[in-house]
């Protein structure tokens, strides 16, 4: 942990398998948080062998592994051991916060629900994340991000054009964004605790998370409006959101808010000012009208020239657009570098390695440097120790396998 880190001494039990919840408490542990990551005997949370399956990019290095999980020490109990019920009772009394993410019933079987562990810390912060919710007939539903979150919300419908199939999107993308949510649950409830001195019970979904997401539609819904697919030859606004190809293949997005004042400047730009005049596209409406005709002329202008041109030109009049970023230029952008978005793993080797930076920062506060994943069971004699059990104590839940631990020199997964 940092010296002076904003949670330096918070104590947390990241009992969560996969992205969402996990993710959350690498935010807390970015902080200076002492995080315990619970795992089951065998091969642990899965997500350690994520990294193996299709379509992820294929890599000998556990990357997601390391993303997720850093900073964290690894604890390995077999909950469904009666012999562990007294390293639960333990480790919640030694924490401040309390993560999970299994289903209702599951919660419930293990006797982990936050009825059953207040009693216990009154001051324990209890966060808790679902797939679908708490209630409902689905409550118990197995939810992940790219069904709960990106399907069940309407993402996976409208992020596409007219005629495309479905898009699937890059794992994690709704789990990172319910992390974020999940860690403001947990620090509102932190600052509740020093305003009253009692702990809560947090929670958040996938499902929240993706109406969250597409809100702004969904708002558009609740009043009665329908929707279209957008149509990349006809858009309503062929300046604002358009989409297009340069000659080496790449794409452009112009995203013109301002259209009347952009779009003059636009067709200067480009070489194209007899577009000006021409009466097809004069005023937002007649653009709209006559989207597939604009859509035409653009088409053939901006995939004339190379993407490297039109940056050029386009920075020049300083338009807003965006650019389709391949992933080779995503982690060598030097604004993610300035903004410390892509950092250095400080004991990564070979060196030098990096990582994604969680998305909060505080001018103030210096994070904790990054340090490499645990293995699985690497520390869980030392936590064990650490919550008071005896040398023999643990030696003999070793041996009845009620606990385990990483051999030697062991790393991740």
């Amino acid at each position: 942990m940092a010296d002076g880190s904003v949670f330096s001494g918070l104590k947390v039990v990241d009992l969560a398998s996969f992205i969402a919840g996990p993710a959350a408490t690498t935010v807390l542990s970015d902080f200076g948080a002492d995080v315990i990551k619970v795992e089951p005997p065998g091969i642990g949370d899965p997500y350690r062998y994520f990294y193996r399956t299709p379509p992820n990019p294929s890599l000998a290095e556990n990357y997601s592994w390391q993303l997720t999980n850093r900073n964290k020490r690894s604890l390995v109990v077999d909950l469904k051991n009666p012999q562990s019920a007294e390293i639960l009772v333990s480790l919640v009394k030694w924490a401040d916060v309390f993560v999970t993410n299994f289903p209702p019933r599951v919660r419930k079987s293990l006797k982990i629900n936050f009825e059953d562990l207040a009693p216990l810390n009154s001051r324990l912060i209890y966060a808790d994340l679902t797939g679908y919710g708490e209630q409902g007939p689905e409550a118990d539903k197995p939810g992940f991000d790219i069904t709960a979150y990106w399907a069940r919300s309407g993402l996976m419908e409208y992020t596409r054009n007219l005629g495309s199939p479905p898009a699937i999107p890059v794992p994690g993308i709704g789990d990172h964004a319910t992390a974020i949510s999940l860690y403001a649950g947990i620090v509102t409830g932190l600052y509740r605790r020093e305003r009253t001195g009692k702990g809560c019970n947090v929670m958040t979904s996938l499902i929240a998370e993706g109406a969250w997401a597409t809100a702004a539609w969904l708002q558009a819904a609740l009043f009665g409006a329908e929707f279209a697919l957008n149509d990349r030859a006809r858009p309503q606004n062929p300046l604002a959101g358009g989409t297009y190809q340069t000659s080496d293949q790449r794409w452009l997005l112009l995203a013109f808010v301002e259209t009347e004042k952009n779009w003059p400047v636009f067709a200067n730009a480009i070489n194209r000012a007899d577009l000006l005049s021409d009466a097809r596209f004069a005023g937002v409406e007649n653009r709209a009208a006559n989207a597939d005709a604009l859509v035409a002329e653009l088409d053939g202008t901006l995939g004339a020239q190379p993407l490297a041109h039109w940056k050029e030109v386009l920075d020049k009049v300083r338009l807003p657009y965006g650019v389709a970023q391949i992933p080779e230029e995503i982690i060598s952008d030097p604004q993610l570098i300035a903004n410390e978005i892509i950092v250095p793993i400080a004991d990564g080797s070979p060196s030098p390695r990096y990582t994604v930076n969680s998305p909060v920062t505080i001018r103030e506060v210096s994070k904790v440097a990054p340090k490499t994943a645990p293995a699985l069971g690497e520390h869980t004699e030392q936590i064990l120790l650490e919550l008071g059990f005896t040398v023999e104590q643990v030696d003999s839940m070793l041996a009845a396998e009620v606990v385990s631990n990483a051999p030697r020199g062991k790393t991740a997964p």
